[in-house]
């Protein structure tokens, strides 16, 4: 599988990507992991607090949302990735971000959009998840941080 290479890169795949499929960002061991049964409905997580398998793979959708308006996309993007990056620590070696096309099916426990991966597309490199602390951090918001329970 490919790599986006930089947040930029990340930014101009969103503007190229057409309106009839969905990107989304997974942190996971990738898609070999996730697909192993192939590209079915047995596509799944699991929830954390009771061990429910769901119907789908937890994912967070890269589609910019009409509120945002003309604020910069490649902070949007940003924030994308960093909402999610205590999984890396939290699941463990070998967890990291990769984008999907893919569809929504459901929601999670913690209103996270479940979705059925149609085709993955690339990893996201570290160097695009430093410049996406970077871009966060520089907003300077003493009351925001990544989406973890633990802290």
């Amino acid at each position: 599988m490919p790599v986006v290479d930089d947040l930029d890169q990340l930014v101009d795949l969103l503007r190229r990507t057409g309106p009839e499929e969905e990107l989304y960002i997974r942190w996971s061991r990738g898609p070999d992991a996730d697909l192993s049964g192939g590209y079915g409905t047995e596509q799944s997580s699991k929830d954390a607090l009771t061990g429910i398998d769901l119907p789908g793979l937890s994912a967070n959708p890269l589609a910019v949302e009409p509120w945002w308006g003309g604020r910069p996309l490649r902070l949007w993007v940003a924030r994308r990735l960093y909402d999610y990056c205590h999984l890396r620590e939290l699941r463990g070696p070998g967890v990291r971000p990769w984008v999907l096309v893919g569809e929504q099916l459901g929601r999670g426990p913690d209103n996270e959009p479940l979705v059925r991966c149609h085709r993955p597309v690339a990893w996201v490199s570290e160097r695009a998840l430093h410049e996406a602390d970077r871009a966060v951090e520089a907003q300077a918001s003493a009351e925001w941080g990544p989406l973890h329970r633990a802290d």
